[in-house]
């Protein structure tokens, strides 16, 4: 079974990729900043960090979704990603510019950490889904214990077109089921050293690093040494919360982790 991974990311193919997915990468094409833009003047406010991932995560998958392929239709599930990091209420999404990632870094050392928003949007595409286990069935099951999964809501008509999430708290995850679609967010607190010092910053900044990654830093990279603590699923901080996806395949479309493996 192909997961089709609407995002050219390195990171999250990465990931997929140690668990034994080897997904297809498709380019989005998603103007970010319009997208929110338009949203935001449609609601009269700015999007709070749930919303934000859950908006831009079923943007990417939806552009996929129905899209072509090195000539032929999306057969499987799609899956669209996108993470940014709350300080102090404030969102932060790629820097790209040294100096806004070295100021950047000045206010989160500040504060002592924030929270990184990780949004999931997965598609089903799969030519055969009509014969596939019933999607209703499937997310009567597998509740496991408490709190070790979101539990699955029906999306509310508010939010049935751009399925936006905003009632998932600092630390938590939330998902909702419209269909062929599941979108879900998850989060993680992270904690950084409070002995950092100006010149590691400037070191840190000048590796190139931080630039394009949301909240400019990475923990599967030199920043891991500069944070202490991490209370959530390490995986969302990196691009994607492997949990997360795996509950929405299985309680979403009565998919298993390992039909995704490659054998």
């Amino acid at each position: 079974m192909r997961l089709y991974l609407a995002s050219t990311s390195p990171a999250r193919r990465a990931l997929l990729a140690q668990t034994g997915i080897e997904p297809v990468l498709v380019a989005p094409g998603v103007d970010e900043d319009a997208a929110v833009a338009t949203h935001e003047a449609t609601l009269g406010r700015k999007l709070s960090g749930p919303e934000l991932v859950s908006l831009l995560a079923v943007a990417k998958a939806s552009a996929v979704a129905d899209a072509e392929v090195a000539g032929r239709p999306v057969d499987g599930f799609v899956f669209g990603g996108d993470s940014a990091f709350e300080v102090d209420g404030t969102l932060y999404g790629k820097p790209q510019d040294p100096a806004v990632a070295r100021e950047r870094w000045r206010q989160m050392l500040a504060v002592g950490g924030g929270t990184l928003w990780s949004g999931h949007c997965v598609l089903d595409r799969r030519a055969d889904r009509a014969a596939a286990v019933d999607a209703t069935a499937s997310r009567t099951g597998g509740t496991g214990r408490p709190r070790t999964a979101p539990p699955v809501r029906p999306l509310p008509a508010s939010t049935a077109g751009d399925g936006l999430i905003g009632d998932a708290a600092p630390g938590g995850s939330a998902m909702v089921a419209d269909g062929d679609r599941v979108v879900a967010v998850d989060s993680a607190v992270l904690t950084f050293a409070d002995d950092v010092s100006d010149d590691e910053i400037d070191a840190y900044v000048a590796s190139g690093e931080p630039l394009e990654v949301a909240g400019a830093f990475t923990i599967d990279g030199r920043a891991a040494a500069y944070i202490t603590r991490i209370d959530g699923a390490p995986s969302a901080v990196v691009g994607l919360s492997l949990p997360v996806l795996r509950s929405m395949l299985l309680r979403g479309f009565g998919a298993t982790w390992h039909d995704l493996w490659s054998m």
